[in-house]
């Protein structure tokens, strides 16, 4: 990206009000992004291919759907802890333009790709706000770094990470069982895939270590079932074990085929002990979620 500073050599032929190339490339663009890529029934982003794992089709879009309403329920409602000014105008990015046209007026999105350097004015957003980034960024501290330098001083980041790896407090998830493997074999992925799963237990320390001020942290053990006592509790964790029912495919389908080389049938025999499992009433199991925030510093530089 060029320097601010530095002026920038003009195109001799970019005084055409319309030039073919410009046109060629828009084409081109469009083309790469609408492009989708099938692979074993399922649907991928075209745009940076094989970035990212997971599909972007009705299916996925579904299961991301009820993970946003998992997430209301958890916050109370609340979109977000972070204290932000009210009336925001929001800005959406994906790798893939799969978003709904029927949208409020203050919010719009953008296909970019958030991994890389940001193409945004540096110190413009009052608010940034991440979730379920596991798995998909390879160099967290430019990530971390590139929004710092994009938030106003002052102004927050907000990130919301789930654990891939079931646990239970009752000892219902037993040692080399199928929840115990799905942790062990999705955190393997991760690390082999180049994008850590393991970012629920990293954020805070990253935030901090990246320059964000004023950081806290919210926990919650997330039920997978309806097995809580608590009412609250057990309603999140109806909608969550929907959410895993619907969710297990897309998210170990790409890895596991492209990363372990596992043939189709291997993996749909290992989500059909999953699913078992997920129906299993007397495995308490839950995943641990968390809710980091943190303040740009009054005195950053860029």
């Amino acid at each position: 990206m060029a320097d601010p500073e530095t002026q920038i050599a003009i195109d001799s032929d970019a005084d055409s009000a319309y030039n073919d190339d410009d046109a060629s490339e828009t084409t081109s663009l469009k083309s790469a992004i609408l492009s989708y890529k099938y692979r074993n029934g399922r649907r991928y982003h075209a745009y940076k291919e094989g970035s990212y794992w997971g599909p972007n089709d009705e299916e996925q879009a579904d299961q991301l759907d009820i993970f946003h309403h998992i997430c209301l329920l958890m916050l109370g409602g609340e979109l977000n802890l972070a204290p932000i000014p009210t009336n925001p105008m929001v800005l959406g990015t994906d790798l893939s333009p799969t978003q709904p046209s029927l949208i409020p007026p203050n919010l719009r999105f953008e296909v970019d790709d958030f991994t890389e350097p940001w193409v945004f004015r540096k110190d413009s957003f009052d608010f940034i706000h991440a979730r379920s980034l596991y798995g998909c960024v390879a160099d967290w501290p430019l990530f971390y770094r590139e929004a710092l330098n994009h938030l106003q001083p002052g102004a927050y980041f907000e990130q919301v990470e789930m654990s891939v790896v079931p646990k239970s407090d009752d000892g219902s998830v037993e040692p080399d069982s199928i929840f115990e493997q799905w942790g062990k074999i999705s955190l393997l992925l991760g690390d082999k895939f180049g994008k850590t799963l393991r970012v629920v237990d990293e954020a805070k320390g990253n935030m901090e270590a990246a320059g964000f001020v004023n950081v806290v942290e919210h926990r919650w053990k997330l039920p997978i079932g309806g097995w809580a006592a608590d009412k609250r509790f057990k309603e999140i964790g109806q909608y969550n074990k929907i959410h895993w029912d619907q969710g297990i495919e897309g998210w170990s389908l790409y890895l596991l085929t492209t990363v372990l080389k596992w043939s189709i049938e291997e993996v749909q025999i290992y989500l059909a002990k999953m699913r078992t499992a997920l129906k299993n009433r007397k495995i308490h199991a839950y995943q641990e979620v968390s809710l980091v925030y943190g303040q740009r510093p009054l005195s950053h530089k860029n």
